[in-house]
């Protein structure tokens, strides 16, 4: 039997120091007649020194309707030490969530990125995905997949790869302890499965089956989700599976400006811009190659930023989620327990897209601009080009995300004040991608192309040639990228706790853990006419010439694409034609050719974590003040092995730190309704794989270079935390959390230009269908992108909440209450992005002709990834028969990346998305639902640079409705 518990009146049973008390997955704490609770994933953080878990305590958490669901939560809240929230099972059954990750917004502090129209990753207070730890019934993990517009090949949890139905609980730990894992600087995310010891004696069977209608692509695609649990009468053994799979076939439109950028034209508005030398007189005009010649209109065209791709497409998401879950527990005694969990979960996702576009990026040289108009941020927001490189763009990815997780947990006390529990388990995630095909049709000498982009997010662009005929086009380029993401981890781990006295803990543990990455990048890629002037394809040998670069174009290897609502303007091009991804490939024999495996873009890393920790909890009474805390400190030692390619040759670096975390948590009571909250740790997010990678690779697009560095240190920082809580009434609550990151090491990246055999490159090292292989030349400079440890970066921010039942109001507004919270933050952190060239003729030193060459600063900006402002609120009526409940989210603008081609900082617009759903309980096994996603169908803004606001893109997704039922016996 489990001793220790204190007087303290607000907790019930026992207090759970940093973490999430009385959900599935911990440790279990017993009572003398073998009455369970249960705790989070995490029992080695939990607090179990009670003597016993209340039995109320534990069906406080088996939640039968909505309102009882937010009582749960608050229950996981108010019995903590540390800044804790959480998401039980019924309300994540019972919401219109698609995913884990939109599960999770509705927490304070949370905010979530979507791709496809579908919430990705999470920011708990600011920070992005990368400085969240997840763990999923205990064990630290990462599950990536290749959704959206790239793969993760970074420490990004991608949440989209489960269904909420598979989890009863998630919990969010936003302040540190010493027992709770390192490598967070933003909070630990547990996920829980099903835990069959809580529920009800016998068979218990639930099954939810939903249709999903896109109003957007107008496909209806099925949702379901089953559980079978069993338990025996006396409680001490009991077993459940889970399983969800859902298919939802989706539509993505808009536009796109793959970026802005300064360039050198042809000439404008009849203006030569390059002639025979360099003087200032003499010379003749010339259509490639020559020497700029500086001019009042050549200058003002250069040094303006234009849309690189400018473009409108279609995209398709064909996506397929399946998800099992198994848990089988056994408490032979009261003193012991046994769980092995399983998870299992497979993501499927065809995207394909289809562009009509402009390729100006690389190709200004050969453009003729007539009539530009520049707006006083910089910008050629309007312009004719002729002799433009007109190309549609036909691309499929098939990708496909396997993850699988075996854990197994033994809890035991050893006496009635000694305890341990043994934890370990493997998983692994692999996202492949066996197909990534594009097809490009080109027309390189296209005139009349117009755009317009007064309103930036939703220009007018206008060709001057009928895009739907296939004469008009040469197959030009054709590309194939196979990739694959290995994450695996293995971990054991020991937790103990020992009672020294009432009210005094002493918890200490040892813990192990293994990480392993491996990606892998190939090449199919070819143009269709190779600088040899030979055609680079299984097809016999064709002279090529300018007139010819590629091959012919027939209907039988394309399709018509119609645009659709995507919201252009009149006199946008809406049809055109694309290759068909199947026929064109067999028509070049693409999927014959050899992959190449592009080792700029390989790489490994295995991480090897091992330490412990030490913690003292204590509870009671000073001056009459009820109070509970912890403190301690946890050691980590990090082992790291980095392996990456430069030119073909692999290097692997290793070595090691070591660090030092204290950390102390304070929970005062001066009220029985107010907890009074601080805390203060020292905490770690370890180098972004990307970043600790030895080799590079050579952007022949863009002319840029990455090289990684193995040696960078890890995020290091202090955090302090304070918040109050006022439990005013049943189901209720008002908080206001206060809290300060002061970041000491802040990886930031470093720039310098330089040429490919400064480096000691050659043309070897480009994709063999860039311009900068085609057009080979050893003296174009490229910018070399690094990263440094910088000086550090500091995030302020208070978090406000408030959750009210009307209980208060007469008849049936007493049925009604609201949930609502506001996340307000302020960061800030210096970064050296290479911007924009200032003059329009800067001299090589060498050869002295003219170059643009942009200027390194410093430039600060808030954190990556940090929203100042988000909210969401929920407006909810249930009277235990019918309910109906409304959200909004709101997330304020935020920058992503410093972005690239003279442009500072780039990212997202605000955007706002509006939930609902609508329960019936026609009887009491049925219940009947209708579910509304992004019901104001918004559109996702990007823009590229924060100071002159360039579009991006804008893209929309449409409106998601889900109607179905739900039995259970």
């Amino acid at each position: 039997m489990r001793q220790g518990t204190s007087g303290i009146s607000l907790l019930k049973a026992a207090l759970f120091a940093g973490s999430a008390l009385a959900l599935p997955h911990a440790a279990l704490a017993q009572d003398a007649t073998g009455t369970t609770g249960t705790a989070t994933d995490a029992a080695a953080q939990a607090n179990t020194e009670a003597a016993a878990v209340d039995e109320n305590v534990a069906q406080d958490i088996v939640v039968t309707g909505y309102r009882q669901s937010l009582q749960a939560a608050l229950n996981v809240k108010r019995e903590s030490i540390s800044a804790v929230d959480a998401v039980v099972a019924e309300d994540m059954a019972k919401f219109p969530d698609q995913n884990l990750a939109e599960s999770l917004q509705r927490i304070p502090g949370i905010s979530i990125q979507k791709d496809g129209g579908e919430g990705r990753a999470i920011t708990v207070r600011g920070l992005g995905a990368q400085f969240t730890r997840v763990r999923v019934n205990g064990l630290e993990t990462i599950a990536t997949s290749s959704d959206g517009a790239s793969a993760n090949r970074d420490r990004a949890f991608d949440f989209n790869v489960f269904a909420s139905e598979l989890f009863s609980s998630l919990v969010v730990h936003k302040t540190a302890e010493a027992s709770l894992d390192e490598g967070s600087l933003g909070a630990v995310v547990d996920l829980n499965t099903g835990n069959p010891l809580a529920g009800k004696a016998g068979l218990t069977a639930v099954l939810n089956v939903q249709g999903s209608y896109n109003d957007l692509s107008k496909n209806v695609g099925p949702r379901a989700a089953g559980l079978l649990s069993w338990r025996n009468d006396a409680g001490t053994f009991g077993v459940n599976l889970s399983a969800a799979y859902s298919h939802t076939d989706t539509l993505e439109t808009g536009n796109n400006s793959v970026r802005w950028s300064q360039a050198y034209f042809n000439s404008v508005n009849g203006t030569p811009c390059f002639y025979s030398n360099a003087g200032a007189t003499g010379g003749t005009p010339v259509s490639s190659g020559g020497n700029y010649r500086p001019s009042a209109a050549c200058d003002a065209a250069s040094l303006a930023f234009h849309p690189r791709i400018p473009r409108y497409g279609v995209i398709e998401h064909d996506r397929k989620r399946l998800g099992l879950t198994g848990s089988i527990q056994f408490e032979p005694s009261d003193r012991t327990k046994i769980s092995l969990d399983g998870l299992y979960s497979k993501f499927k996702e065809d995207r394909a897209e289809q562009w009509l576009e402009v390729l100006a990026r690389s190709n200004e040289r050969r453009f003729n601009v007539v009539n530009p108009v520049y707006d006083d941020k910089g910008n050629m927001i309007s312009a004719t080009l002729n002799n433009a490189y007109v190309r549609t763009e036909s691309y499929l990815r098939k990708s496909q995300t396997e993850f699988y997780q075996i854990g197994a947990t033994w809890d035991q006390d050893v006496t009635d004040t000694f305890r341990f529990t043994a934890l370990g388990g493997f998983s692994q995630s692999n996202a492949e991608i066996p197909v990534e095909t594009t097809i490009a049709y080109d027309n390189r000498n296209a005139n009349g192309f117009s755009y317009d982009y007064s309103d930036m997010k939703s220009p007018v662009l206008s060709y001057g040639l009928d895009v739907t005929n296939p004469a008009n086009f040469q197959l030009a380029e054709i590309r194939d990228r196979p990739s694959y993401v290995k994450n695996r981890f293995k971990t054991a781990q020991l937790r103990t706790e020992w009672d020294v006295t009432k009210g005094f803990t002493i918890k200490a543990g040892a813990v192990w853990r293994r990480y392993n990455f491996r990606t892998q990048l190939f090449q199919r890629d070819t143009a269709a006419c190779g600088a040899n002037g030979t055609r680079d394809l299984i097809l016999g040998t064709v002279t090529c010439s300018s007139s010819i670069y590629g091959l012919p174009v027939t209907s039988g290897i394309s399709d018509l694409v119609n645009l659709g609502d995507a919201g252009q303007p009149d006199g946008t091009t809406s049809s055109w034609l694309v290759g068909n991804i199947k026929n064109a490939a067999d028509y070049t024999n693409l999927y014959d050719r050899t992959a190449i495996e592009d080792l700029g873009n390989n790489r490994q890393v295995q991480e090897t974590t091992s330490g412990g920790y030490v913690q003292f909890d204590v509870k009671g009474q000073i001056f009459g003040l009820e109070y509970a805390g912890n403190a301690g400190m946890r050691y980590a030692h990090t082992n790291q092995k980095s392996t990456g390619y430069t030119a073909g040759i692999a290097q692997t670096v290793g070595r090691t730190y070591d660090d030092w975390l204290p950390s102390m948590n304070l929970a005062f009571y001066p009220h029985s309704d107010v907890i009074v909250r601080g805390a203060i740790a020292k905490v770690i997010t370890r180098p972004a794989l990307s970043n600790l990678n030895p080799g590079g690779s050579v952007d022949g697009f863009n002319y840029r270079i990455n090289f990684g560095n193995p040696d960078l240190q890890p995020y290091r920082a202090t955090n302090f935390d304070v918040s109050v809580e006022w439990y005013f009434a049943p189901q209720a609550l008002f908080s206001v959390a206060g809290f300060v990151k002061k970041i000491e090491s802040f990886p930031v990246a470093g720039t310098y230009v330089t040429t490919l055999p400064q480096l000691g490159f050659d043309r070897s090292v480009l994709g063999a269908s860039t311009p900068a292989y085609i057009n080979y030349d050893p003296n174009q400079e490229y910018v070399v992108s690094t990263q440094v440890n910088g000086q550090g970066a500091t995030l302020k921010g208070v978090e406000v909440a408030l959750q009210l039942p009307f209980t208060f109001l007469p008849g049936l507004l007493s049925h009604t209450g609201f949930q609502g919270n506001a996340t307000f933050i302020k960061s800030s952190a210096d970064y050296q992005i290479t911007g924009p060239a200032t003059s329009a003729c800067t001299r090589n030193a060498t050869t002295g002709a003219c170059g643009l060459s942009g200027v390194s600063a410093i430039y600060t900006n808030t954190l990556l990834g940090v929203s100042k402002k988000a909210w969401n609120a929920t407006v909810y009526y249930d009277d235990g028969k019918f309910s109906i409940r409304g959200s909004v989210s709101y997330r304020g603008p935020f920058s992503d990346a410093t972005s690239a081609t003279g442009n500072i900082f780039e990212g997202y617009g605000s955007y706002t998305s509006v939930d609902a759903a609508i329960r019936y309980k026609a009887t009491e096994w049925l219940e009947l639902s209708i579910d509304g996603n992004n019901l104001t169908d918004e559109y996702r803004y990007r823009t590229n640079d924060i100071y002159a606001q360039r579009n991006y893109e804008n893209n929309h997704f449409g409106r998601t409705i889900l109607f179905g039922a739900r039995a259970k016996i």
